[in-house]
């Protein structure tokens, strides 16, 4: 949407039990998972490689990446580094913030329950819990610089950084105490690509299990 590109958008609902995607999506690419960009013969997943592919291919005009040269560049570097760090370092700490939630909350034995909680109450106090506050005042920390992750100027790598962001919000005890991150989300919200975006495949609920 942001690049003015023409594409098909294709859904592989999750099972709402156990969150996996469909394995129809196994046809696409052997790993079942998305996101999965397919253009012409090239299938690709990944979405920070599909970011990168599609920023190289169609960005004629460089919107949503600075320019390659030179390679040390501060802008550039900014953004290769939020581009991998959101699924690299920051995504992890929320997808076990929702893997704990889901132990609390699933179906067993009556006598097992306070087991289950009691293992899901130490790791969300001994790691989940302090690793998901280091990534968020780091994140906070960066915006609080610059209104963009790699400066001025939105780039693919916010795009990239919002899906962890987004869960944040939705899991964890949300972004209360997070002004720079409530801004950042809002300013995504407002982009006319993210609305048109929204209207085409429905509203992101990133790692809600719902």
């Amino acid at each position: 949407e942001e690049l003015g590109l023409d594409y098909e958008l294709r859904r592989y609902p999750r099972d709402p039990k156990t969150m996996l995607a469909p394995p129809e999506l196994r046809q696409v690419h052997p790993l079942g998972k998305a996101p999965v960009l397919q253009d012409g013969d090239l299938i690709l997943a990944e979405s920070g490689a599909i970011l990168d592919y599609l920023a190289d291919r169609y960005d004629v005009h460089r919107q949503l990446s600075p320019s390659p040269v030179p390679a040390d560049g501060k802008e550039r570097i900014d953004y290769r580094y939020w581009l991998h760090y959101a699924e690299g370092s920051a995504m992890p700490p929320m997808l076990l913030t929702l893997v704990i939630s889901r132990i609390r909350s699933a179906p067993m034995p009556f006598f097992a329950r306070p087991i289950a909680r009691s293992i899901a109450d130490k790791a969300e106090r001994g790691f989940v819990g302090p690793q998901r506050r280091l990534h968020l005042d780091w994140m906070e920390r960066r915006l609080a610089e610059s209104p963009w992750f790699a400066g001025e100027r939105f780039t693919a790598a916010d795009i990239q950084m919002s899906f962890p962001i987004q869960a944040a919000a939705a899991r964890g005890g949300g972004l209360d105490d997070k002004p720079a991150l409530r801004g950042f989300l809002k300013r995504i919200g407002e982009r006319p690509a993210y609305q048109r975006a929204e209207a085409h495949g429905g509203a992101l609920q990133a790692l809600r299990g719902d």
